[in-house]
């Protein structure tokens, strides 16, 4: 299975999490509030999808319904890696300070981040 979806592919993933399931009309729906994009693009992106092993089709009605097979959590852990590997040459720390430098993170974000520190260093 591909976890590291493309940005469009991303997009629909977000969709069907955010829904549960979806037909091709869902998506596109949602998917022209935000960009032009034709039905018949939405149509082979999700069944590029299915193929790759991203989302499920169910065929059992006449419209056919799409759910993840993914997690947001795989798909995250996906794209994570492909970054650090080609962006940020493997250096977790750049990657990091990158986030952080340019992002302005809240409170309980860096309380977070520092409780998650603390107990990577003891082995956690």
């Amino acid at each position: 299975m591909d976890l590291k979806p493309t940005e469009s592919e991303l997009e629909i993933l977000q969709i069907i999490w955010r829904r549960g399931q979806c037909s091709v009309r869902d998506v596109h729906d949602e998917l022209a509030k935000s960009k032009d994009a034709g039905y018949t693009t939405t149509l082979k992106l999700m069944q590029i999808m299915h193929d790759k092993g991203l989302v499920e089709r169910d065929t059992t009605a006449k419209t056919h319904l799409y759910k993840a097979l993914i997690t947001r959590e795989q798909a995250q852990q996906g794209a994570l890696d492909k970054i650090l590997s080609t962006v940020f040459k493997g250096s977790t720390a750049d990657l990091v300070i990158q986030a952080l430098g340019q992002h302005r993170a809240s409170k309980d974000e860096i309380d977070a981040i520092k409780n998650f520190l603390d107990g990577f260093g003891e082995g956690k």
